[in-house]
């Protein structure tokens, strides 16, 4: 196969179908997105045969097992596809939407409409549901999608294609409004970045090696986050049952993901009582603990520990393990707190646990992320958590978009002007 010439066909067939699904109607793009939900769950036990493909390989290449947690569809991660498409249903459709609109002295009627980007490729890694939500938010807002899956989940990402192109032809739509990379030749990325001619926005999710290589080579612009290295501050005014639940949850509950927590900030007036209870629940989930020297000195008097608790290097702190790996850290102020999250965060997601109603809100002000929680996990950085039915990617960015992108942030603007007959003098 000639690589050059493969990625050239799908890039020109992409901006051909931005075209036509640029003007599709709400209920067409509506039509398609409630055959992909049907397809999906009809499919159920093929997506799981493809899926248990990539399983395979991903045991045989000795990938951890966060990793293969965040490959492997279940029943009820096929059915939370389902379920986000379905959602997307039921949002608001935002092309042709009036962000704003005004009238000049000279009777001109400017308005600001909401329009899609155009083509857009997402790159991706691991996880095959990435393909499904992807597609649906692209569709919605009137894009055409190119998707480049990981190798490791080639035969899901093959699987849920099959299902999203039938949904198009029988919705009546142009099936390459939606294509899939279907070969693993890294050589394919590179063509593919630098078709700037047909391609309007490059969205790349993975780690950040992934990322930067991203951004290196690509003459297209690029929507990134380069790494989650999310943070959880337990304030001194801290429930701390509450902290204590929180914590756990954005460890344990899935680490592999970028909205994981990395770091655990405690201060320094309740770092005794509550650390010593939440080490052995985190030991207890087999969480790796790497403290600083405080943290260390607290829980090595501990009799409640099976394992010793590692000291944290400066370079721990900057690490996105995607891994039950936890820093934690006792800190003498919020200040102190606040300081570290702007020297070692990434800016994405970041929380505190309090019940100082001053603390809490200075926190949203001074904490410069995307998302930022008070008494809440950061798990919920998520456009399924957040109401947009699904997310393309969460971007670190401040340009164009910021946080969980949804429907509104795959798509641009442009100006209508209505004039009867002015010129300009």
């Amino acid at each position: 196969m000639n690589i050059e010439n493969y990625i050239n066909q799908i890039v020109k067939n992409a901006k051909a179908a931005s075209r036509i699904i640029a003007s599709a109607n709400t209920a067409t793009k509506n039509a398609a997105l409630n055959y992909i939900a049907e397809g999906i769950l009809s499919s159920a036990a093929m997506l799981k045969s493809e899926n248990e493909k990539d399983i395979t390989a991903a045991q045989k290449a000795g990938l951890s097992e966060a990793i293969i947690d965040r490959l492997r569809l279940t029943d009820s991660r096929i059915k939370g596809m389902a379920d986000g498409v379905r959602q997307i249903i039921g949002l608001s459709d935002p092309v042709g939407q009036l962000i704003s609109g005004h009238t000049r002295p000279n009777g001109l009627q400017i308005q600001k409409v909401r329009v899609p980007i155009g083509v857009i490729v997402i790159i991706y890694e691991s996880r095959p549901n990435v393909t499904a939500d992807a597609a649906a938010l692209c569709l919605k807002a009137g894009n055409a999608v190119i998707l480049r899956g990981g190798k490791e989940s080639i035969y899901s990402n093959i699987a849920i294609n099959k299902i999203l192109s039938a949904a198009l032809e029988k919705a009546g739509l142009d099936s390459r409004c939606i294509q899939l990379i279907e070969i693993i030749e890294r050589e394919a990325i590179d063509y593919l970045l630098r078709a700037d001619q047909y391609v309007d926005v490059v969205i790349p999710r993975g780690g950040e090696a992934l990322i930067r290589a991203v951004v290196e080579k690509s003459t297209i612009p690029v929507i990134k986050h380069y790494k989650g290295v999310c943070h959880t501050y337990v304030d001194e005014f801290a429930d701390l049952r509450m902290a204590e639940e929180i914590c756990f949850n954005a460890k344990v509950q899935r680490p592999a993901t970028c909205n994981a927590m990395e770091t655990m900030l405690i201060h320094e007036k309740i770092a005794t009582v509550f650390l010593t209870g939440m080490a052995k629940k985190l030991q207890d989930a087999k969480v790796e603990i790497r403290g600083c020297n405080k943290t260390c000195e607290i829980l090595g008097r501990s009799r409640l520990l099976t394992a010793t608790v590692k000291q944290a290097t400066d370079e721990d702190f900057y690490n996105e393990y995607l891994d039950l790996i936890l820093n934690i850290k006792v800190v003498n102020t919020m200040d102190d707190a606040i300081a570290h999250m702007a020297k070692y965060g990434s800016n994405h997601s970041d929380a505190i646990v309090t019940d100082n109603v001053a603390n809490a809100l200075r926190f949203t002000k001074e904490v410069d992320s995307a998302a930022v929680y008070v008494n809440a996990s950061t798990r919920f950085t998520d456009g399924y958590e957040f109401g947009m039915g699904a997310e393309i990617g969460i971007s670190t960015d401040k340009l164009h978009a910021r946080g969980p992108m949804g429907l509104e942030e795959l798509t641009s603007y442009k100006f209508v002007v209505f004039g009867n007959g002015q010129v300009r003098k």
